[in-house]
């Protein structure tokens, strides 16, 4: 991987990470199935292998980005060079800890560490400041999102449906920090 910088986000950095293309493309999705068993009902993710290829909608309104942006208590830009290239944004909860809403990398840096070094940096942030867990929201459609967690020791913790405006399943998954 070519250097990579992480620092907070200023204000010229906006316009880039507006501009930046969110979009992705997944094989898999988490398919979510409901059951009732004894009274209960169960809910069951499984790996789903889809025929091809679909693309993910971004599930904030890209438009919107810079007004939601000013409601984060933090945001880190992950810079090549000057360039911003990817950033995560969070809210602080001071109940439940510290939510990644946003984590993007542009196209021609992805799979090269940049959303590991935001991911981590999002952490140190959390721990300086006391909080105790670190909170991932993502479509139930984006596996490398859900790998991505994975791999970095974030537990499954919740789904709403419905939860964005593309009306898709968002998954929760939570480490302590």
């Amino acid at each position: 991987m070519a250097a990579i910088q992480i620092r907070p986000v200023i204000g010229s950095d906006l316009p880039h990470l507006m501009g930046m293309d969110h979009s992705a493309t997944s094989e898999y999705v988490w398919q979510l199935e409901l059951r009732k068993e004894t009274g209960q009902i169960v809910a069951t993710f499984r790996d789903v292998r889809l025929p091809r290829p679909i693309p993910l909608t971004y599930p904030h309104d890209p438009f919107s980005l810079a007004d939601e942006w000013t409601h984060m208590a933090m945001m880190f830009a992950a810079l090549s060079i000057s360039d911003p290239v990817g950033y995560v944004a969070m809210v602080e909860r001071p109940t439940s800890g510290v939510w990644i809403t946003d984590l993007a990398v542009s196209l021609a840096w992805r799979r090269k560490g940049v959303a590991s070094a935001l991911l981590s940096s999002a952490e140190e942030w959390g721990r300086g400041r006391g909080l105790r867990k670190l909170f991932i929201e993502m479509q139930s459609k984006n596996h490398a999102a859900i790998r991505l967690a994975q791999k970095h020791g974030y537990e499954f913790c919740g789904y709403n449906d419905h939860y964005y405006v593309t009306q898709d399943i968002a998954l929760f998954f939570a480490r302590a920090l």
